[in-house]
C-alpha cells in the first residue's frame, strides 16, 4: 500500500492514512486501499477493534481537490458513481462488524472529519481543528452524518458557515468527539480504548454496536443520508454564472484567492445596495 499503513497491535488493527505531504487528503488510490485494509481487518479473527489515524501534521484534510478527481466534469452519472464510492468508504467505519475508533490530530476537515465521525469512538488531540468547509468551495456534503450526532442547530452552523477552525474542546462540547487529550497522547489514548473494547465479549460488543446502529436506521438515518447524497450530486453537477466565475478564479489564482474574491464581491455589492 502506498497511501495507507496497515499494522497490528495485539488485537487491534491500526490503519494510518499516509499522504502526509498532502495532509492525508483522500484520493482514488487511498479509497481502494482503505477498502482493502478494512476487508483484511474484518476477515482476521484475531482483530477485535480497528483504529484509524493519520501520519504527519494532520489526520486528514478531506478528499483531494488538487487532482481533478473530485467535482470534475458534468457527467451526472459518473459524478454519482464517484460520490457513492466516497460515501461508501466513509460509512464502512460505521457499518463495520468490528468496533472502529479514530485518533485525530492537526486538521480533521471535510470528508476527513466525516470519516472520523463515522467511527464508533473518536479521540482528538487538544490542538486539533475541525470543520466542514465545503460550502466555501461551492461543494456539498458527501456523508451527511453530522446532524445525527450533534443536532440541527450545531449541524447547520458547521455546514452553512463552513468554519474550518473549530477547536477540539468545542467539538467535544458539540458531541463530535468522545475525548480530548494532549496531542502527543492521542494515538496511545485511542489504542488504549481499543484494547479495552477488545478485552470484552466479542459477540456482546458486536451486537451492541449493531443495536445502536439499528436504532439510527429506524429513525431514518440511512434513508436521509442517501437522499442527502443525491442533493450533493445536484450541487456538484450545478453550473451557474457564480460557480463558473469562482472556478475560473481557482484555476488562475488558487482556491484561497477565489474564496477571498467571492467574499469581497458579495460584501461590496451588499454595501452598494
Amino acid at each position: 500500500m502506498s497511501t495507507l499503513i496497515y499494522a497490528v497491535d495485539g488485537p487491534v488493527a491500526l490503519l494510518t492514512l499516509n499522504r502526509p505531504e498532502k495532509l492525508n487528503a483522500v484520493n482514488n488510490r487511498m479509497v481502494g486501499e482503505l477498502n482493502a485494509a478494512l476487508d483484511r481487518a474484518e476477515a482476521d479473527e484475531a482483530i477485535r477493534a480497528i483504529v484509524l489515524s493519520g501520519a504527519g501534521r494532520a489526520f486528514s484534510a478531506g478528499f483531494d481537490l488538487d487532482t481533478g478527481e473530485e467535482g470534475s466534469g458534468r457527467d451526472v452519472d459518473a459524478l454519482r458513481r464517484m460520490l457513492q464510492r466516497d460515501f461508501d468508504v466513509i460509512m464502512r467505519f460505521w457499518r463495520s462488524p468490528k468496533p472502529t475508533l479514530a485518533a485525530v490530530h492537526g486538521h480533521c476537515l471535510g470528508s476527513g472529519m466525516e470519516m472520523a465521525l463515522a467511527c464508533d469512538l473518536t479521540v482528538a488531540g487538544s490542538g486539533c481543528r475541525f470543520g466542514a468547509p465545503e460550502v466555501q468551495f461551492g461543494s456539498g456534503i458527501i456523508t451527511m452524518i453530522i446532524p445525527w450526532l450533534v443536532g440541527a442547530k450545531f449541524a447547520k452552523e458547521l455546514l452553512m458557515i463552513g468554519d474550518d477552525q473549530v477547536s477540539a474542546e468545542r467539538a467535544l462540547a458539540m458531541g463530535l468527539v468522545n475525548r480530548v487529550v494532549p496531542d502527543e497522547a492521542v494515538l496511545d489514548a485511542a489504542l488504549a480504548m481499543a484494547r479495552d473494547i477488545a478485552t470484552n465479549g466479542r459477540l456482546a460488543v458486536a451486537l451492541t454496536k449493531q443495536a445502536v446502529n439499528r436504532s439510527y436506521d429506524i429513525m431514518g438515518m440511512r434513508q436521509a443520508m442517501e437522499q442527502a447524497l443525491e442533493l450533493d450530486v445536484i450541487v456538484e453537477a450545478s453550473d451557474t454564472p457564480e460557480s463558473r466565475a469562482f472556478y475560473d478564479m481557482v484555476a488562475s489564482q488558487g482556491t484561497r484567492a477565489a474564496i477571498a474574491w467571492r467574499r469581497a464581491r458579495i460584501l461590496d455589492s451588499s454595501r452598494k445596495a
